[in-house]
């Protein structure tokens, strides 16, 4: 644990590497078990990994009546967590490293998909991302990957798909796109461990996730 660009950040792998990604999460914040094993298999690779905590200590709390998600989101919008990622890429490329990936799950998707409009960043995967649009897609600028899910109701299949038709037209960027069946969202980060099928669809996305950085960030 340290503190990055004003964040406290879960960071895993060689400070001294030279190829970096960070890691923005979904609502349940930084803290999530199964992301930081995340974080740990992809610095296994030769990547130091940072996952911050954009949300100051505060994730979204199931069944909160005092903050339901709505009034959650409001105070910790996507723009925020993008406007946050740039202090962490910033103090990254001071430190000397020199090509910075990204991958985001869920609420953390469109703050990749928002990085990936700008040069700060070499390529980003989006994982069941929430939030994300046409235009943001037509927007796209780096290397993208997004992993659907086909149970997903936030960002279902039909709109992945047009992703993808956006983005097959895009000729000057690599891009990837998959949807993954019998999962819903939220599905590559949330799973239960005692669940063999949803470990099995966590670690085939993982394995593309890794894949891209691989192609990618080099």
């Amino acid at each position: 644990m340290e503190d990055l660009g004003g964040l406290k950040v879960y960071v895993s792998g060689d400070p001294k590497s030279k190829h970096a990604i960070i890691l923005v999460s979904d609502i349940y914040g930084y803290e999530a078990p199964n992301l930081r094993k995340i974080a740990d298999k992809v610095a296994a690779f030769g990547f130091y990994v940072v996952v911050p905590d954009f949300f100051r200590g505060e994730p979204y709390v199931d069944n909160n009546p005092k903050r339901p998600l709505d009034v959650w989101l409001k105070e910790h919008p996507q723009q925020k967590g993008f406007e946050d990622s740039k202090s962490v890429i910033a103090v990254l490329k001071k430190r000397g490293i020199s090509v910075i990936g990204a991958a985001g799950f869920c609420w953390g998707g469109k703050v990749v998909v928002d990085l990936a409009k700008t040069n700060m960043i070499k390529a980003i995967v989006a994982l069941h991302p929430s939030l994300v649009t046409v235009d943001d897609i037509k927007d796209v600028k780096q290397p993208i990957a997004i992993l659907g899910a086909e149970k997903d109701e936030i960002t279902p299949p039909t709109l992945v798909k047009q992703f993808q038709e956006i983005l097959s037209k895009k000729h000057e960027i690599d891009s990837f796109v998959k949807i993954f069946s019998g999962v819903a969202h939220g599905f590559s980060v949330r799973y239960k461990a005692d669940d063999k099928f949803a470990v099995k669809k966590a670690e085939e996305a993982q394995k593309d996730m890794l894949h891209w950085f691989l192609k990618h960030i080099n």
